[in-house]
Protein backbone atom coordinates (compact mmCIF):
# COMPACT_ATOMS: atom_id res chain seq x y z
CA UNK A 1 0.00 0.00 0.00
CA UNK A 2 1.40 3.41 -0.98
CA UNK A 3 -0.85 5.57 -0.15
CA UNK A 4 -4.41 6.82 0.38
CA UNK A 5 -6.35 9.27 -2.10
CA UNK A 6 -9.01 11.55 -1.97
CA UNK A 7 -10.32 14.53 -3.21
CA UNK A 8 -10.22 17.85 -1.60
CA UNK A 9 -12.81 21.41 -2.40
CA UNK A 10 -11.81 24.39 -2.14
CA UNK A 11 -14.31 27.61 -1.93
CA UNK A 12 -13.89 29.89 -4.96
CA UNK A 13 -15.17 32.79 -3.00
CA UNK A 14 -15.02 35.38 -6.12
CA UNK A 15 -15.62 32.48 -9.13
CA UNK A 16 -17.33 34.34 -12.09
CA UNK A 17 -20.70 34.02 -12.04
CA UNK A 18 -20.70 32.88 -15.44
CA UNK A 19 -18.83 29.96 -14.49
CA UNK A 20 -21.05 29.34 -11.32
CA UNK A 21 -22.69 26.36 -12.33
CA UNK A 22 -20.28 24.72 -13.61
CA UNK A 23 -18.22 25.14 -10.34
CA UNK A 24 -21.31 24.52 -8.10
CA UNK A 25 -21.44 20.72 -6.19
CA UNK A 26 -23.63 19.47 -3.84
CA UNK A 27 -23.35 22.40 -1.41
CA UNK A 28 -24.31 24.91 -3.60
CA UNK A 29 -20.97 26.94 -3.85
CA UNK A 30 -18.12 27.24 -6.31
CA UNK A 31 -15.59 24.99 -5.21
CA UNK A 32 -12.70 23.98 -6.97
CA UNK A 33 -11.49 20.53 -6.84
CA UNK A 34 -7.93 19.20 -5.22
CA UNK A 35 -6.78 14.96 -5.72
CA UNK A 36 -4.10 14.30 -3.87
CA UNK A 37 -1.96 10.80 -2.30
CA UNK A 38 -0.62 10.76 1.01
CA UNK A 39 1.38 8.82 2.59
CA UNK A 40 1.32 7.81 6.56
CA UNK A 41 3.08 11.06 7.46
CA UNK A 42 0.92 13.13 5.28
CA UNK A 43 3.44 13.59 2.84
CA UNK A 44 1.77 14.27 -0.60
CA UNK A 45 2.74 11.96 -3.43
CA UNK A 46 0.63 13.26 -6.10
CA UNK A 47 -1.78 16.36 -6.46
CA UNK A 48 -3.95 17.19 -9.21
CA UNK A 49 -5.55 20.77 -9.39
CA UNK A 50 -8.31 22.81 -11.04
CA UNK A 51 -11.64 19.96 -11.60
CA UNK A 52 -14.67 22.59 -11.34
CA UNK A 53 -16.66 21.55 -7.87
CA UNK A 54 -19.81 20.25 -9.82
CA UNK A 55 -17.77 17.08 -10.92
CA UNK A 56 -17.61 13.90 -8.19
CA UNK A 57 -14.08 11.88 -7.29
CA UNK A 58 -14.44 9.44 -10.14
CA UNK A 59 -14.32 12.54 -13.13
CA UNK A 60 -11.37 14.07 -10.90
CA UNK A 61 -9.65 10.54 -11.19
CA UNK A 62 -10.54 10.40 -15.41
CA UNK A 63 -8.52 13.90 -15.96
CA UNK A 64 -5.43 13.15 -13.60
CA UNK A 65 -2.36 11.90 -14.04
CA UNK A 66 -2.37 9.17 -11.30
CA UNK A 67 -1.87 6.10 -13.27
CA UNK A 68 0.00 7.87 -16.45
CA UNK A 69 3.13 5.80 -16.02
CA UNK A 70 1.35 2.81 -15.18
CA UNK A 71 -0.06 3.12 -18.47
CA UNK A 72 2.95 3.87 -20.04
CA UNK A 73 5.29 1.53 -18.65
CA UNK A 74 7.58 3.16 -16.89
CA UNK A 75 6.86 3.17 -12.73
CA UNK A 76 8.30 1.22 -11.09
CA UNK A 77 8.49 -2.30 -10.18
CA UNK A 78 6.30 -3.38 -7.37
CA UNK A 79 6.38 -7.29 -6.33
CA UNK A 80 4.51 -8.61 -3.10
CA UNK A 81 2.30 -11.50 -1.90
CA UNK A 82 -0.99 -11.71 0.13
CA UNK A 83 -1.96 -15.19 1.32
CA UNK A 84 0.26 -16.57 -0.94
CA UNK A 85 -0.88 -14.93 -3.85
CA UNK A 86 1.47 -12.66 -5.85
CA UNK A 87 0.81 -9.30 -7.23
CA UNK A 88 2.35 -7.06 -9.12
CA UNK A 89 0.80 -3.64 -9.30
CA UNK A 90 0.81 -1.49 -5.82
CA UNK A 91 -2.70 -0.11 -4.88
CA UNK A 92 -3.77 3.25 -2.80
CA UNK A 93 -6.48 3.03 0.07
CA UNK A 94 -9.86 4.80 -1.52
CA UNK A 95 -13.32 5.54 -0.08
CA UNK A 96 -16.28 3.95 -1.59
CA UNK A 97 -17.07 6.28 -4.90
CA UNK A 98 -13.96 4.91 -6.22
CA UNK A 99 -14.65 2.72 -8.99
CA UNK A 100 -13.28 -1.28 -8.47
CA UNK A 101 -9.69 -0.70 -10.05
CA UNK A 102 -6.65 -3.61 -8.78
CA UNK A 103 -4.86 -0.47 -7.50
CA UNK A 104 -7.81 0.89 -5.26
CA UNK A 105 -8.76 -1.29 -1.91
CA UNK A 106 -11.83 -0.23 -0.42
CA UNK A 107 -13.45 -1.09 2.72
CA UNK A 108 -16.47 -3.09 2.97
CA UNK A 109 -19.64 -1.28 3.54
CA UNK A 110 -21.75 -4.24 5.33
CA UNK A 111 -19.18 -6.57 6.84
CA UNK A 112 -20.81 -9.99 7.77
CA UNK A 113 -18.11 -11.90 9.21
CA UNK A 114 -15.46 -11.11 11.98
CA UNK A 115 -12.74 -11.09 9.26
CA UNK A 116 -14.69 -8.53 7.51
CA UNK A 117 -14.92 -6.59 10.23
CA UNK A 118 -11.48 -6.22 11.15
CA UNK A 119 -10.15 -5.68 7.54
CA UNK A 120 -12.95 -2.92 7.08
CA UNK A 121 -11.61 -1.22 10.63
CA UNK A 122 -8.03 -1.46 9.53
CA UNK A 123 -9.12 -0.05 6.55
CA UNK A 124 -10.91 2.89 7.33
CA UNK A 125 -8.48 3.65 9.88
CA UNK A 126 -5.45 4.02 7.59
CA UNK A 127 -7.55 5.85 4.80
CA UNK A 128 -7.73 8.42 7.40
CA UNK A 129 -3.85 9.90 6.56
CA UNK A 130 -5.28 11.70 3.54
CA UNK A 131 -8.18 13.32 5.16
CA UNK A 132 -6.14 14.14 8.06
CA UNK A 133 -3.71 15.59 5.16
CA UNK A 134 -6.26 18.24 4.10
CA UNK A 135 -6.74 18.92 7.25
CA UNK A 136 -3.15 20.02 8.29
CA UNK A 137 -3.55 21.95 4.69
CA UNK A 138 -5.88 24.06 5.99
CA UNK A 139 -5.22 24.58 9.49
CA UNK A 140 -1.55 25.61 8.35
CA UNK A 141 -3.01 27.75 5.36
CA UNK A 142 -5.32 30.49 6.17
CA UNK A 143 -5.81 31.15 2.65
CA UNK A 144 -6.92 27.42 1.77
CA UNK A 145 -9.22 27.62 4.82
CA UNK A 146 -11.40 30.40 3.94
CA UNK A 147 -12.91 31.01 0.40
CA UNK A 148 -9.95 31.73 -2.48
CA UNK A 149 -10.34 35.71 -3.46
CA UNK A 150 -8.56 35.15 -6.89
CA UNK A 151 -10.42 35.52 -9.93
CA UNK A 152 -8.07 33.50 -12.44
CA UNK A 153 -7.59 29.47 -12.31
CA UNK A 154 -4.03 29.99 -12.64
CA UNK A 155 -3.46 31.73 -9.90
CA UNK A 156 -5.42 29.77 -7.86
CA UNK A 157 -3.48 26.53 -8.86
CA UNK A 158 -0.21 28.33 -8.10
CA UNK A 159 -1.08 29.23 -4.56
CA UNK A 160 -2.36 25.34 -4.21
CA UNK A 161 0.60 24.00 -5.33
CA UNK A 162 3.27 26.24 -3.81
CA UNK A 163 0.69 25.02 -0.13
CA UNK A 164 1.76 21.57 -1.17
CA UNK A 165 5.48 22.31 -1.98
CA UNK A 166 5.61 24.18 1.55
CA UNK A 167 3.66 21.60 3.56
CA UNK A 168 6.19 18.77 1.77
CA UNK A 169 9.20 20.61 3.30
CA UNK A 170 8.23 21.00 6.70
CA UNK A 171 7.08 17.37 6.78
CA UNK A 172 10.62 17.00 5.60
CA UNK A 173 12.16 18.83 8.13
CA UNK A 174 10.26 17.61 10.95
CA UNK A 175 11.40 13.76 10.37
CA UNK A 176 13.15 12.35 12.85
CA UNK A 177 15.51 9.86 12.31
CA UNK A 178 16.44 9.08 15.39
CA UNK A 179 12.73 8.33 16.37
CA UNK A 180 11.80 5.95 13.48
CA UNK A 181 11.31 2.47 14.36
CA UNK A 182 11.03 -0.23 11.58
CA UNK A 183 7.69 -1.99 11.02
CA UNK A 184 6.60 -5.31 11.59
CA UNK A 185 6.88 -7.39 8.36
CA UNK A 186 3.54 -8.94 8.76
CA UNK A 187 1.81 -5.69 9.20
CA UNK A 188 0.36 -5.63 5.75
CA UNK A 189 -1.57 -2.50 6.18
CA UNK A 190 1.49 -0.45 7.23
CA UNK A 191 2.59 1.52 4.25
CA UNK A 192 5.81 1.50 6.08
CA UNK A 193 5.99 -2.08 5.27
CA UNK A 194 5.32 -2.01 1.60
CA UNK A 195 8.68 -2.43 -0.36
CA UNK A 196 8.64 -0.57 -3.71
CA UNK A 197 11.83 -1.54 -5.71
CA UNK A 198 13.45 0.48 -8.56
CA UNK A 199 13.54 -1.74 -11.42
CA UNK A 200 14.04 -5.25 -11.90
CA UNK A 201 17.28 -7.40 -11.92
CA UNK A 202 18.88 -10.30 -13.42
CA UNK A 203 20.76 -13.19 -11.80
CA UNK A 204 23.72 -10.92 -11.49
CA UNK A 205 21.97 -8.24 -9.62
CA UNK A 206 22.20 -5.62 -12.90
CA UNK A 207 18.65 -3.83 -13.00
CA UNK A 208 17.02 -4.46 -16.06
CA UNK A 209 15.97 -0.97 -18.18
CA UNK A 210 12.22 -0.43 -18.87
CA UNK A 211 10.78 -0.83 -22.20
CA UNK A 212 8.53 2.27 -22.17
CA UNK A 213 4.95 1.92 -24.36
CA UNK A 214 5.18 4.15 -27.47
CA UNK A 215 2.63 4.88 -30.04
CA UNK A 216 3.39 2.30 -32.69
CA UNK A 217 2.06 -1.26 -33.62
CA UNK A 218 4.56 -3.44 -31.47
CA UNK A 219 4.01 -1.80 -28.24
CA UNK A 220 0.10 -1.24 -28.93
CA UNK A 221 -0.96 -4.71 -27.47
CA UNK A 222 1.42 -3.93 -24.20
CA UNK A 223 -0.60 -0.79 -23.76
CA UNK A 224 -3.88 -2.17 -23.80
CA UNK A 225 -2.99 -4.70 -21.42
CA UNK A 226 -1.49 -2.40 -19.01
CA UNK A 227 -4.75 -0.50 -18.79
CA UNK A 228 -7.42 -4.09 -18.92
CA UNK A 229 -4.71 -4.99 -15.79
CA UNK A 230 -5.23 -1.74 -13.99
CA UNK A 231 -9.06 -2.01 -14.47
CA UNK A 232 -9.16 -5.46 -13.27
CA UNK A 233 -12.15 -5.73 -11.29
CA UNK A 234 -11.55 -9.75 -10.93
CA UNK A 235 -8.00 -8.51 -9.27
CA UNK A 236 -9.39 -5.82 -7.05
CA UNK A 237 -11.72 -8.53 -5.49
CA UNK A 238 -9.46 -11.31 -5.23
CA UNK A 239 -6.61 -8.89 -3.54
CA UNK A 240 -9.43 -7.69 -1.26
CA UNK A 241 -10.67 -10.73 -0.19
CA UNK A 242 -6.63 -12.36 0.49
CA UNK A 243 -6.08 -8.63 2.84
CA UNK A 244 -8.86 -10.04 4.74
CA UNK A 245 -7.83 -13.64 5.11
CA UNK A 246 -4.09 -12.22 5.79
CA UNK A 247 -5.19 -9.84 8.48
CA UNK A 248 -7.38 -12.08 10.20
CA UNK A 249 -4.71 -14.78 10.27
CA UNK A 250 -2.21 -11.98 11.56
CA UNK A 251 -4.74 -11.38 14.65
CA UNK A 252 -5.75 -15.01 15.25
CA UNK A 253 -1.95 -15.73 15.95
CA UNK A 254 -1.37 -13.19 18.14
Amino acid sequence: MIGSIDCMHWEWKNCPSGWGGAYSGRKGRPTIILEAVASYDTWIWHAFFGVPGAQNDINVLGQSHVFDKVIAGNSPTVVFHVNGKRYNNAYYLADGIYPRYSTFVKTISNPATQSQKLFAKKQEAYRKDVERCFGILQSRWAILRHGARMHKRSTLRSIMMTCIILHNMIVEDEFVEEDFVEPVEEDLMNPLASQVYDGPVDSNGVRIPFAPVQRNGRNQQAFWDRIENLESAYIHTMLQNDLVEHNWAIEANQ
